[in-house]
């Protein structure tokens, strides 16, 4: 195996590594967590956002 062939491999891993996290973010069973943590931001708004 030369190097031009390991770094294909390692394009390949890395491409499917990819997918997986997309195919995990898009998921419906994670998209409660999801919007949860959307909401985050609007919790403390009594001091005007500010963590203080």
């Amino acid at each position: 195996m030369d190097v031009n062939e390991l770094r294909i491999v390692v394009t390949l891993l890395a491409f499917a590594c990819f997918l997986g996290i997309v195919r995990w973010a898009w998921s419906r069973r994670n998209q409660p967590d999801f919007d949860e943590a959307a909401r985050i931001p609007f919790l403390n708004e009594h001091n005007g956002g500010r963590d203080e």
